[in-house]
């Protein structure tokens, strides 16, 4: 807009300066016209720029309208009376319009200002810039006033020009005061953003002081409730092996003192853990340890170990391969590795076990036969609790194990390495390195007697399931803890047929084998390959099996798993540890109502059949109910009873009871035997009769 006002000033003063001039191109008219258009022109611009850049909207219909109206018409009637009479006095008399115009104009813009300033009028800003708007835009839209009075091109061109100064001036000294305002906004709002940031920090601050004392309370009390359990477990373990060696041993005994050993490793593992987290002197490595002799030791017990699963551990030890170490640390360290790689091995495979030196270093390394690590978890398994899933198995510790190595290996400035990648193929091998010491002459090496079995001894793998029992509801258990699958299938095989499977996967193989569909599936959630959820997902899109009742059992025990097991069609979620006598309960009463709905269906299905002569048909349902009473059948024998009576075949009696036709005919020589009957039709009278 100023540099429009600019140029527009500068035509009019060349125009008004030079024309007309003889010695100039073009006649007397036609510089006349033009001398008079940059007269006009300057004044129609004035009302908008006023309106545009001081903000007065009581100049609008100026800026917009009257311009056009009542200058640049009467200029164009000007031309045009001056082409023709070729009089120029004559085409002056045109201008009273223009003059009136400007007078308008001129009331209009004291009009705009004082409504603009009303309520700042007593201020000094506000009054100077008044009375310069007033003393610079009047004049301008006087310009036809000066021209029609004929007061000579001297006063127009002092007048005019003094008014567009006095304009500029304001103009700029307005603008600079916008830009400071705008600086001091910018100031201000940087400071309010400097102080909200330094709350933020602040706040952020106080915040993360406040969760590291929470979470530092959290470890603490673990820690504490962990250290009080270390007496007891003390006292129990030595107890229990005061009584094995006065009474002997047992299936019991033995899975009561291996999870003992578990639960004795998982918290001296805590414990060495968090005391290297609190920068904890742990070890005293000032001490000398014979590497080779410790592992050698290790190597007897878990070669004996490996043998349950046909592991066979090949060892390669250097001798006298000695360390600047605690011996202690050194047993951990040879423990925790080699039992992980029993824990993740197939069965029937070899680990490879390799001790030996190179110029100063030693180098320790275990290679297993698992399905191997990603490289995108290669770290991960370094760091405390981290557990793979897809590695999970049922003497899953709590993810402790190489963490400890690693802040060993770290403490003795060694070095940790991993390879392993499934893709390439499978098997995991790890490597320690650590600095080698020379012994010196009479230099004590410190005796570490290990104990006589691993840290943590591996379970039986073997599900010892029970001859089945065609008499019997058949119940199927899906448990990655072999130790718990053995322990429920004692405690249930008195009442029920008991099948097991370590996992989601296997049950899915498994229930398609078995001799009889479950009456009821009892499954552990976190599980290796298929989990629970998944499991009894699969199993509920799935007619042939939707229909069976479904039990969770999981260590998971917050409101949310209960209600994700439950949303997913499960009876009952129960939360380890559990009361055998509490689950117990639930399974009879849940097969007892599924024993009843069956019944009610089957009663409902004959009723429908019977039509109208319902009333023979209650009598005979009577009497079959208490001959099999007197019979003493079963729940199941009296539904297949029942269904022979009414004339269904074998195989039509197992696909209605959701059996298999064997299973139903071993069920008919039964109830034959208990009736003392040698085909179908003396049953059906004895029954019926």
């Amino acid at each position: 807009m100023n540099i429009i006002l600019i140029f527009l000033l500068l035509c009019y003063n060349i125009t008004g300066g030079l024309l007309p001039d003889p010695n100039l191109p073009g006649s007397f008219f036609v510089q006349m016209a033009i001398a008079y258009a940059t007269g006009f022109i300057v004044p129609c611009y004035f009302p908008f720029y006023v309106y545009k850049a001081f903000g007065l909207e009581k100049m609008k219909f100026h800026a917009f309208k009257g311009v056009f109206l009542f200058l640049l018409l009467p200029y164009i009637l000007f031309v045009l009376t001056f082409a023709v009479t070729n009089d120029l006095n004559k085409a002056k008399d045109l201008l009273v319009l223009p003059v009136a115009y400007a007078l308008w104009v001129i009331y209009t813009l004291g009009k705009a200002i004082r409504h603009k300033y009303h309520n700042t009028f007593h201020s000094y800003d506000s009054r100077e810039e008044i009375t310069v708007l007033l003393f610079s835009l009047t004049p301008w839209v006087g310009l036809p006033i000066i021209d029609f009075l004929n007061l000579g091109q001297a006063v127009e061109a002092s007048v005019t020009n003094t008014g567009f100064l006095l304009l500029l001036g304001l103009h700029v000294k307005r603008h600079i005061r916008q830009l400071r305002e705008e600086h001091q906004k910018l100031i201000d709002s940087e400071q309010r953003l400097m102080n909200w940031n330094t709350s933020l920090q602040k706040e952020v601050a106080k915040r993360t002081k406040e969760l590291e004392r929470i979470n530092e309370q959290k470890t603490t009390t673990f820690v504490n409730l962990a250290h009080e359990t270390k007496t007891p477990l003390t006292l129990i373990n030595n107890y229990l092996e005061e009584y094995i060696s006065k009474n002997g041993t047992s299936d019991e005994m033995n899975i009561i003192k291996r999870n003992m050993d578990k639960l004795s490793h998982d918290i001296i593992n805590f414990f060495d853990l968090e005391r290297f987290n609190k920068g904890m002197v742990v070890y005293n490595h000032d001490l000398v340890s014979n590497f080779s002799e410790i592992l050698k030791d290790a190597l007897i017990l878990f070669r004996e170990f490996g043998k349950k699963r046909k592991i066979e551990i090949h060892g390669k030890v250097e001798d006298d391969v000695y360390l600047k170490a605690d011996p202690v640390a050194i047993i951990r360290v040879v423990n925790n590795l080699i039992e992980n790689a029993i824990k993740f091995s197939n069965d029937d495979c070899i680990i490879e076990v390799v001790l030996q030196t190179q110029d100063d270093q030693v180098f320790f390394s275990v290679k297993d036969c698992g399905i191997g690590i990603p490289p995108e978890m290669h770290k991960k398994v370094f760091e405390p609790y981290y557990q793979i899933a897809n590695l999970k198995r049922n003497t899953q510790g709590m993810g402790l194990g190489l963490p400890i190595v690693k802040k060993v290996v770290d403490d003795l400035n060694g070095e940790v390495k991993l390879e392993s990648d499934p893709k390439m193929g499978p098997g995991t091998t790890i490597t320690v390195a650590l600095k080698k010491h020379v012994l010196a002459i009479g230099e004590e090496v410190l005796a570490i007697n290990q104990s006589k079995k691993p840290l943590a001894p591996m379970p039986d793998v073997g599900i010892k399931e029970n001859v089945y029992d065609a008499t019997k509801p058949a119940i199927l258990v899906v448990e990655d803890n072999t130790a718990m699958v053995n322990y429920l299938i004692k405690k249930l095989s008195e009442c029920y047929n008991v099948f097991a499977a370590l996992n989601g996967n296997d049950a899915l193989k498994k229930i398609k084998t078995l001799p009889v569909l479950p009456d009821l599936i009892i499954s552990d959630v976190m599980m290796d390959k298929v989990d629970g959820y998944t499991f009894v997902r699969i199993l509920s899109n799935d007619p042939s099996y939707s229909h069976i009742p479904f039990i969770f059992l999981s260590a998971k025990s917050t409101r949310d798993d209960k209600l994700q097991g439950l949303r997913l069609g499960a009876i009952d979620f129960i939360q380890k540890p559990f009361s055998f006598q509490e689950l117990a309960g639930k399974i009879s009463s849940i097969l007892a109502h599924a024993g009843k709905q069956k019944r009610a269906v089957l009663s409902s299905a004959l009723n429908a059949l019977a039509g109208p002569d319902n009333t023979r048909l209650r009598s005979t349902t009577d009497d079959f109910e208490k001959n099999c009473k007197l019979y003493h059948l079963t729940t199941r024998e009296k539904d297949i009873a029942k269904l022979i009576c009414e004339g269904y075949k074998y195989k039509e009696i197992g696909d209605t009871l959701f059996i298999s036709e064997r299973t139903v005919t071993k069920h008919v020589q039964n109830i034959f035997e208990k009736v003392d009957v040698s085909n179908k039709i003396e049953l059906i009278n004895r029954l019926e009769g």
